[in-house]
């Protein structure tokens, strides 16, 4: 092999070996960056079929219904604690800031935050579900299928 012919497999190389850590330095930062998308129920039981269950300290999304009868709102801060609930399970919710206007029990919320011991959310962000029609979809059939019973069911259990 001719010398002008070496220097081009070695800049070939050199170029994909470069791309190809690129691209896996990429992934390896969007991966830290992910926000999964979870309800109560799969939170308590596990998510998919391996039953994953997210860890402490990971980020997260939870969408549920405002359990009605469970917002707390401390008189000195703007800190607010409530339980979200679907047709299996109920986790708890703290949120130091300004909730959104349609918040209230009963509605639809989405909160952004961090997974925490005993099934808590500290969560950074509080979205309310305004419409169906600016629901994402994986989101509203999450929503659909775990919303079908009533809230009376988990005041009895999550005291």
């Amino acid at each position: 092999m001719n010398t002008r012919r070496k220097h081009r497999l070695y800049l070939a190389l050199s170029v994909l070996v470069g791309l190809g850590l690129t691209i896996t330095l990429v992934l390896y930062a969007l991966r830290s960056n992910i926000d999964l998308f979870y309800t109560p129920s799969e939170i308590l039981y596990g998510k998919g079929e391996s039953h994953q269950l997210p860890e402490v300290g990971q980020r997260l999304r939870v969408g549920g219904m405002v359990q009605p009868g469970s917002v707390k709102r401390d008189n000195q801060t703007l800190k607010v604690t409530f339980k979200l609930y679907d047709a299996s399970g109920v986790v708890d919710v703290s949120y130091v800031g300004i909730l959104p206007d349609l918040f209230r029990e009963g509605q639809g919320v989405v909160a952004q935050g961090v997974f925490e011991t005993g099934n808590r959310i500290e969560a950074k962000e509080v979205l309310a579900k305004h419409d169906e029609n600016y629901t994402p979809p994986e989101v509203k059939e999450a929503m659909d299928k775990n919303h079908q019973r009533a809230p009376q069911a988990y005041k009895d259990n999550a005291s």
